[in-house]
């Protein structure tokens, strides 16, 4: 009967290392501008999911201490859920794609799936190091057990966010409002040719009254294999309607002399600062982002 109860230490250990990893999820799932995940249902979801793979992790340690091997397969169990999870998001967000003002796209999708796959194994790591280091320290008092592993859990959840954290466009590229111009069917942005199916008066008046564009310069040279990557292009397309709304039109052109990307639309809500830190703050898809350091000429120059 006592083999079955357990301790009160043991009780203390997985209570704080679920708490660590609960609060690991919360504030990793933010509501921010973009408005994903949906609330209050989808953050409810991802809220339940975030506690249960806390728990996972924070029973692991007692398990291994009163070696109970078979409980050690909730780990792989976990494995296989997180990726139903990722699963879950990419098959959710593909069947939302005819309902928005212009498609996410496959890029932007994928890289947002696997963002709240990561996420639950942040919190898996978070809730496990936390019950390891309570364990380890299980000769000393409660209160220097809780306070270390509470400082362990923190310590891991600082180093995984900054470790998983992406580039936005604000970090590789300068946002700037462009000047729209209709010259008869045709739209221009700082005197960038964006289009020409501005074929009626209607079209050339809207857009000329109450169109904005940005127009987006890279940093550097290399920035540019990103940023003209029709993927990327099409998130900050997106974003920028999510954002503001889109009264009728819609854009995204890229110019090839400086490698400049230009976004132009017929907003719902007019504001030009609130269009530039959408874009800015818009993600670098992780299957575009190109790590200019490694691309050593003398692996080229010997063909490897």
């Amino acid at each position: 009967m006592n083999n079955a109860t357990i301790s009160d230490e043991t009780l203390i250990l997985i209570t704080t290392a679920i708490i660590m990893g609960t609060l690991t999820r919360l504030i990793t799932l933010k509501l921010d501008y973009r408005q994903y995940p949906s609330y209050p249902n989808g953050y409810f979801t991802h809220c339940v999911l975030g506690f249960i793979a806390a728990a996972i992790g924070a029973v692991a340690m007692p398990a291994i201490k009163t070696k109970n091997f078979v409980a050690m397969t909730f780990l792989t169990i976990a494995i296989q859920q997180f990726r139903d999870v990722r699963r879950a998001e990419r098959e959710s967000l593909v069947s939302l794609e005819n309902t928005e003002f212009t498609v996410r796209g496959d890029a932007y999708i994928d890289g947002i799936s696997k963002t709240f796959e990561s996420r639950n194994y942040m919190v898996l790591m978070v809730s496990l190091v936390t019950g390891i280091v309570m364990q380890l320290l299980e000769d000393h008092s409660i209160p220097m057990q809780v306070g270390a592993g509470v400082l362990a859990g923190s310590i891991t959840f600082t180093f995984l966010r900054i470790f998983t954290r992406g580039q936005t466009v604000g970090q590789v590229a300068d946002v700037a409002i462009g000047k729209v111009e209709v010259k008869g069917a045709e739209l221009f942005v700082d005197d960038i040719y964006v289009c020409n199916t501005l074929g009626t008066e209607n079209a050339h008046k809207m857009m000329a009254e109450e169109g904005m564009a940005a127009v987006i310069t890279p940093k550097e040279q290399h920035y540019r294999i990103t940023l003209d990557n029709f993927g990327q292009r099409q998130a900050i397309l997106f974003e920028v309607c999510r954002a503001l709304g889109v009264k009728r039109y819609h854009f995204t052109r890229k110019e090839y002399k400086e490698g400049k990307i230009v976004v132009a639309i017929v907003p719902i809500i007019r504001d030009e600062m609130f269009m530039m830190q959408v874009i800015k703050e818009t993600p670098l898809l992780e299957n575009v982002t190109k790590y200019h350091g490694i691309m050593k000429h003398k692996y080229i120059s010997k063909g490897e």
